[in-house]
């Protein structure tokens, strides 16, 4: 057995802690950043994936995959982007052992690899819009502390890149986007805010960013993604053109839609707990684990009544699993819902003999199913899984955010803090610098726990151009 730290004393040393413990990955490649997928994590991830896809298909997008390695002079052509990455940018500078003509860059994302492309897609307004994703592994020399799923050096990223007809289709792209974030985040059971990043804080080159934050435990937030509008910033660098129906020649605009292996790890900090890992049934690896409770003398019974069961699940879709290994079974116990299996179905004599299995939730809900209507019975307790920790996330989610009227509130915060901002650069760096952390931006929707106007600005006291704003330390 694990002893796992406290949640709410050592956030991170939790993470960690759980993280290894229930072989999510595996930490020890040659390289800092740079993790091993192992089975039971892939497994989530691909999970985690096809959530994804399904969603943003369902808009229209389809998969593309573009070269990793993308020449320097391509990738030099949009100078704010080119500034924004360059420290972060893993180089190729030979092949075998003859040096190149044009260093080449490993892809930090794909803007610069995409677009020179675009300009020979994209010619007419019959072309448009261009809504195309890709899944692939991106590459960032992260200097700072790296932490499994959640800073790393080596990516697994979801990226959709878009071309418009003009501001207001990229503007709708964008919403379009954020909608299918939402329902992205209803299978994950993650409460997150959309917010409008500060000027200084958007991404390299963007118009505007929204970022996709949520609260993990005290002050700290975690970025899941982001939604950029660029409006003409890359294609008059990379001469991506159409022409309209009128004959005249136009920029196209365009908006990109990121997110990460962030994800999964939100998913472990926000519903994680002391035992560890808790999966909604989307992302579990395995939706129901069963258990097989074999009494001396009457070991088959429970085993081929479990075995029944697995059939039967797996014939319905679900993504069952037979535990029925020699491990005692409160140690299988355990090690389920140290991995965050959903529902756990314990089969013993008793069980067997009257034809049911005592069904136990990753969150302590239990009570007998009959194999009588056994698919109909797990999909019933599976759902209430989901929703009883969709309300639990929500709850905390809640409870994760304090006002603060004054810098002097923001300073030694324990929570992610509401606050008046009135929108000056100055009186945001003040905020950050009290608390620590960020100004996170602007909701692009305000929440229901926010009432009323925002008031005077917490940094310089100004009514003008007051609205609500985030503050939270960035995991």
């Amino acid at each position: 057995m694990v002893d796992l730290p406290q949640k709410s004393a050592d956030l991170i040393e939790w993470y960690l802690a759980v993280v290894e413990a229930a072989n999510l990955t595996d930490k020890r490649y040659g390289i800092k950043g740079m993790n091993i997928w192992t089975p039971y994590g892939f497994a989530a991830r691909r999970n985690l994936d096809r959530i994804m896809v399904r969603e943003i298909e369902a808009t229209g997008s389809r998969a593309v995959e573009f070269p990793l390695l993308i020449p320097a002079n391509e990738f030099a052509k949009e100078k704010e982007h080119i500034k924004g990455f360059d420290a972060q940018v893993f180089w190729v500078t030979k092949g075998g052992l003859t040096d190149l003509d044009i260093p080449l860059v490993l892809r930090p994302t794909s803007e610069t690899a995409m677009y020179p492309v675009f300009a020979t897609w994209v010619r007419s307004h019959r072309d448009l819009p261009l809504n195309v994703y890709q899944i692939v592994n991106v590459f960032r020399y992260e200097t700072k502390t790296t932490r499994p799923f959640i800073r790393v050096r080596e990516i697994h990223f979801f990226e959709e890149h878009t071309c418009q007809a003009d501001e207001a289709a990229a503007t709708d792209r964008v919403r379009s986007n954020l909608e299918a974030f939402r329902r992205m985040a209803e299978a994950f059971a993650l409460p997150y805010l959309a917010l409008r990043r500060p000027e200084w804080d958007k991404f390299p080159g963007a118009y505007y960013t929204v970022a996709l934050d949520t609260p993990v435990g005290g002050a700290h937030t975690l970025q899941l993604g982001s939604v950029h509008h660029y409006r003409d910033n890359f294609s008059g660098p990379y001469g991506i053109r159409y022409e309209t129906a009128d004959g005249s020649s136009r920029l196209v605009h365009q908006t990109t839609f990121g997110l990460s292996e962030r994800l999964l790890g939100a998913i472990v900090a926000v519903h994680g707990d002391a035992k560890g890992v808790v999966f909604p049934t989307a992302i579990a690896p395995y939706e129901v684990v069963i258990v097989p409770i074999p009494g001396t003398g009457t070991g088959e019974a429970p085993r081929s009544v479990a075995a029944e069961i697995l059939t039967r699940l797996r014939a319905a879709g679900r993504r069952a699993h037979l535990d029925d290994g020699d491990e005692r079974p409160g140690a299988k116990y355990y090690r389920w819902e140290l991995q965050g299996a959903p529902l756990r179905l314990e089969v013993g004599r008793r069980e067997a003999e009257s034809r049911t299995a005592m069904a136990v939730d990753r969150l302590g809900q239990k009570g007998p199913v009959s194999l009588a209507a056994l698919e109909s019975e797990v999909a019933e307790r599976l759902a209430r899984f989901d929703r009883t920790l969709a309300e639990r996330a929500l709850a905390s989610f809640r409870d994760a955010f304090a006002p603060a009227r004054t810098l002097a509130d923001l300073r030694g915060s324990t929570s992610v803090r509401t606050i008046a901002w009135c929108g000056r650069e100055a009186c945001g760096h003040e905020v950050e610098s009290a608390i620590d952390g960020a100004l996170l931006g602007t909701p692009e929707e305000i929440p229901p726990f926010l009432t009323g106007e925002p008031g005077p600005c917490v940094a310089c006291g100004s009514t003008e151009g007051s609205r609500w704003a985030f503050a939270g330390q960035p995991l």
